[in-house]
């Protein structure tokens, strides 16, 4: 009796396995479902074989004033939208597909191009881990090196801080004069419709310190004229910066020297912003301390 109740059990169970099969055969058998399964994956994955055949072709651009040369790929650069339409024709050679940029500093377009294939540029922004914070790449070491150093900062010279990094500035040829390499990515990001570079620059100038109060204001006003007025997020920064640091900035001779001199718009608003700032400590004041009739 077990022995054919095993039987039974084999057999139901080999008819089951042999309908599976069929079902399995039968579905692989139509050439037509098969062949546009296929067309699909390849038209959707970036990774197949059809896809790596015909890689993105390079745009040459011709950067700065002696036209250094850079090389990328079109849909890399078509991620910014002033490229886009470059490669649409506007300012494309159809030849030579080269791209001239007489007017950009090669080193920060190289910044932009870096963050165009990697999302960042050196140096980049660490997440530490252990004090819970962001940091620019090799900070911890400069500030080791920096503090072996032990020179006392002059509030003429470093803004009252130390700890100023070799690559925080930038030489620009069209002034002639250093700015805060930050600041020039980000006015650069703003030309080229790169809202995540602006952001990623801007915080990444907040990290810098021990800057000397000239490179400052002259970087506050390439700042100022090298973006819209709808844009104030840079601005705000340098604004806040010296209302922070204003001890330092009161006794620079430098800040005299180009407050005397005036004719731009920094000044008003530093002015306003002062102002706004001295009456929210008069607002704090008046809001503990009772008033009397």
């Amino acid at each position: 009796m077990f022995k054919r109740s095993f039987r039974s059990q084999d057999q139901t169970q080999s008819r089951v396995d042999k309908a599976v099969r069929l079902k399995k055969q039968g579905s692989s058998r139509d050439p037509a479902k098969v062949s546009k399964l296929q067309r699909s994956l390849t038209e959707h994955d970036p990774s197949s074989s059809s896809s790596m055949s015909a890689p993105s072709p390079i745009v040459t651009l011709t950067v700065g004033r002696d036209g250094r040369l850079f090389a990328a790929h079109e849909d890399v650069l078509r991620q910014s939208p002033f490229f886009e339409a470059a490669c649409r024709g506007n300012f494309l050679d159809a030849q030579s597909r080269r791209i001239a940029l007489p007017d950009e500093e090669p080193e920060v377009f190289s910044a932009v191009l870096e963050y165009l294939y990697k999302g960042d540029y050196y140096p980049r922004l660490l997440h530490n881990r252990q004090r819970n914070s962001w940091e620019l790449e090799d900070q911890q070491q400069q500030q080791h090196q920096q503090a072996a150093v032990k020179t006392s900062p002059n509030p003429e010279t470093t803004g009252g801080r130390a700890g100023a990094s070799t690559e925080a500035t930038v030489h620009l040829s069209s002034i002639g004069a250093d700015i805060l390499r930050d600041t020039v990515i980000y006015c650069a990001a703003d030309r080229y419709g790169l809202e995540e570079l602006k952001r990623l620059a801007l915080r990444k100038q907040g990290l810098q310190a021990g800057i000397d109060v000239a490179t400052i204001l002259r970087s506050a006003q390439y700042a100022y004229a090298h973006t819209p007025d709808s844009d104030s997020r840079l601005r705000a920064h340098y604004l806040a910066l010296i209302i922070r640091c204003r001890k330092t900035f009161k006794r620079s001779g430098t800040m005299q020297a180009e407050m005397e001199a005036g004719g731009s718009k920094l000044f008003f608003d530093l002015f306003v912003a002062m102002c706004n700032h001295l009456d929210d400590v008069i607002d704090v004041s008046n809001a503990r301390t009772p008033r009397t009739v």
